[in-house]
């Protein structure tokens, strides 16, 4: 299967400044390895997903890429530096949304979001912001309720806003959309999708694989290992071996007709489709050029024609041929040990935070004075 290298991304034409770059990039737990020399760039102003089954490393890539874990070997640069490296204004310039929740489920869910700002060193001003992510999330009506009172679906949210509201120039958002409902989920894509077209750069894991179309550039993985990186047209091609066009006659199409169709200069594989047989799904370089010279090539033959259309096969069926495309064994998790180590691996944590009767002092004296704490 043909990979786009981290080289070959940084030197396509017209391609942007990689802002995320790894190199033989490799994390293992004992003998288990969860990520295995992964090699990319990301660039500038983009959107990279990273789609793979569950158990597959795409959580502990982006701890990685985050600096909440070191790489086993191999190398990571983020804004041109290692994770590790970054001081407290670097780190701020990051949002991060982990696919567990590290937030207090004794506070409410504006507690939270306001102790989160204040870790950020958001100054004097960010009630407005604070309300606007809130806004933006749907959780405006629920800013009072604590977070242990909310659903998984809330507890989701409140994780993105708070990887939003400090407008960082890169995000990492893992899976982020996970048990949210598709009106919601579409809303979230236009937002990432906007700040994209604002200049920020965010990678974004998800197991949802028709999640795929809205992003520039898309990484496959399978048990800690990079199958490709291509644009979703791209993977569509390298899953399909080129374009592919449907085509519908008014009667069952025979193997003499299939067998003539295989053997046109511009074909590069047919096959029978529909369950009455009156389908042909054709394989071709370019489609746009080719459905006129099929169409008129029927037409000489007398063949009545219903319709002979470009197809765009779903994410879904194209992720599977991906992964088949590798051997027997793709669309298989990691071990059982493997997803238990990851199940105990520590989240990222902050120092406690104040008890219930202090905290409303605190956070009022913050909105007033402007100050700080971390």
């Amino acid at each position: 299967m043909t990979n786009t290298t981290a080289h070959d991304a940084a030197e396509r034409p017209g391609a942007g400044s990689p802002i995320v770059h790894t190199e033989n990039l490799s994390k293992h737990f004992g003998a288990q390895v969860a990520v295995d020399e992964l090699t990319l760039a990301v660039e500038e102003a983009t959107i990279f997903g990273f789609i793979g089954p569950s158990g597959s490393g795409k959580t502990t890539t982006v701890r990685l890429l985050a600096g909440v874990q070191t790489p086993t070997s191999g190398s990571v640069s983020v804004f041109g530096k290692s994770p590790g490296d970054f001081s407290e204004r670097e780190r701020a310039n990051i949002g991060y949304m982990p696919q567990l929740s590290v937030l207090f489920p004794h506070l409410s869910i504006m507690e939270n979001l306001r102790f989160v700002a204040s870790i950020y060193g958001m100054p004097w001003g960010r009630r407005a912001r604070l309300a606007e992510v809130l806004e933006f999330v749907e959780l405006t009506d629920h800013r009072r309720k604590r977070l242990r009172e909310a659903s998984g679906g809330m507890q989701r949210r409140l994780s993105l806003a708070a990887a939003l509201v400090n407008e960082a120039q890169l995000l990492f958002l893992d899976e982020p959309t996970t048990g949210i409902d598709p009106v919601l989920r579409r809303k979230f894509w236009d937002h990432f999708e906007s700040l994209r077209d604002e200049g920020r750069t965010l990678f974004v894991t998800t197991q949802y694989v028709g999640e795929a179309a809205y992003c520039d550039q898309i990484g496959v993985l399978r048990e800690g290992r990079l199958l490709t990186i291509d644009t979703p047209e791209g993977l569509r091609r390298q899953a399909y071996g080129g374009e592919v066009i449907d085509l519908i006659v008014a009667e069952r199409i025979e193997q003499d007709m299939i067998t003539e169709v295989q053997r046109l200069d511009y074909v590069l594989h047919a096959q029978r489709t529909r369950v009455d047989g009156r389908g042909m799904r054709i394989t071709v370089d370019d489609a746009d050029p080719v459905i006129p010279q099929l169409q008129r090539w029927l037409d000489e033959r007398g063949v009545p024609v219903e319709s002979v259309d470009r197809y765009l096969p779903p994410f879904d069926d194209v992720f599977v041929k991906l992964v088949e495309s590798e051997g027997p064994n793709e669309l298989t998790g990691v071990s059982d040990a493997f997803e238990d180590q990851e199940a105990a691996e520590p989240a990222i944590s902050v120092s406690d935070p104040p008890s219930d009767g202090d905290w409303d002092e605190l956070v009022e004296r913050d909105d007033r004075t402007g100050e700080t704490r971390s």
